[in-house]
């Protein structure tokens, strides 16, 4: 197992010239981070509806959050996600945000960042991965094919 300190150096490695947030962090480590700081928040930016029907990790209640990026239905932006973080971090968190497969978690660490956040980190490949040749999820990738724990819907 690797330190806090060594997990997040490799996080900010893979940010590129004008990433707009700190960096970013495997699925694996970012569990990683939560067993070894409990001060680490995981912030789940799926829709209500996802975390109800496809599941949601299975961690601390302290070290987790959940703010909606958009809402269900209609995935129209939530224009509090700002105002709803404040409320479950404060700006020193290191927050790491996860959503399906990790298009929204980049643009949540984006705006947080821009709203004082400065250590806002993006989890790849998101909860469930990307879809396979099938269509199916959670077979290529993310926080439940890592064999992380979570609980089904």
């Amino acid at each position: 197992m690797s330190t806090a300190a060594e997990i997040l150096n490799l996080a900010r490695s893979r940010a590129n010239e004008g990433t707009p947030y700190a960096g970013a962090v495997t699925p694996r480590e970012a569990y990683e981070l939560l067993q070894l700081d409990p001060a680490v928040k995981l912030i789940d930016v799926r829709t209500n509806a996802e975390r109800d029907w496809v599941g949601r990790v299975d961690i601390a209640d302290t070290q987790h959050g959940a703010v909606q990026w958009a809402t269900y239905p209609g995935g129209v932006p939530n224009p509090d996600f700002v105002q709803q973080l404040a409320g479950q971090a404060g700006q020193d968190t290191i927050l790491l945000f996860l959503c399906r497969s990790g298009v929204r978690s980049r643009h949540a660490a984006k705006l947080a960042t821009e709203h004082g956040y400065a250590s806002s980190y993006d989890i790849l490949e998101g909860f469930e991965g990307d879809k396979d040749a099938d269509g199916h999820r959670k077979e290529i990738g993310g926080w439940c094919k890592a064999g992380l724990p979570w609980l089904g819907a």
